[in-house]
């Protein structure tokens, strides 16, 4: 049902997708601090590389339970048994690659957090606030995929051992966790979420 707030294009789409529009409306833009959220989004966005956001957060509930939440500490100690099981379940993407490279960027995200404290510092002391917003006149094909600084903390996060990790997913990730605001003028977000006016 239409509730008569303006979104960005891809939380509307061709298929309305409930679950699409609460998480543009709710999580997308918006600062996350927790460290097994934080490594939640960025392995999501790696786990989407070749495929659709839709496909990822149809998914998620699964990978959720998977990864057993995305704790670091619980993933770091993932074995082979792990990765034979997360690659007998249906219910997340199947990629050994990927499933591999979440297991070593959870070991490589505890470094982080050892020396920064939290995955939320070193992530701030790298994309320093406040937020970049779109010009008011930015149309969709006009956001980037790819700034300087997702550049620099894609090089960073690699050289510390994180894999898919490339510039693109990187600021996917910024834009999903607030790193940056990439909401459209016309989004009743551009001006930051209201909480009295979200419809669900």
């Amino acid at each position: 049902m239409d509730d008569g707030l303006t979104r960005c294009w891809w939380a509307v789409g061709d298929r309305p997708d409930p679950l699409m529009r609460a998480y543009h409306d709710v999580e997308w833009g918006t600062p996350v601090s927790g460290d097994a959220e934080l490594f939640e989004r960025l392995a999501l966005e790696g786990f989407q590389a070749g495929l659709s956001w839709r496909t990822i957060l149809h998914k998620r509930p699964a990978f959720v339970a998977a990864f057993r939440g995305f704790d670091l500490v619980t993933v770091a100690r993932f074995d082979g048994a792990d990765r034979e099981r997360l690659m007998a379940d249906a219910g997340i993407v199947r990629n050994r690659q990927k499933i591999d490279a979440t297991i070593g960027n959870a070991v490589a995200a505890l470094g982080l957090v050892e020396e920064h404290g939290s995955l939320a510092a070193y992530f701030a002391a790298r994309v320093p606030p406040p937020p970049r917003r779109l010009p008011p006149a930015t149309e969709p094909g006009q956001i980037p995929a790819t700034t300087p600084a997702s550049d620099q903390l894609s090089k960073d996060l690699a050289r510390r051992g994180f894999r898919f990790v490339g510039s693109t997913i990187v600021y996917s990730f910024m834009q999903s966790v607030g790193l940056v605001d990439d909401h459209l003028p016309g989004c009743f977000r551009y001006a930051g979420p209201d909480p009295t006016k979200v419809g669900l």
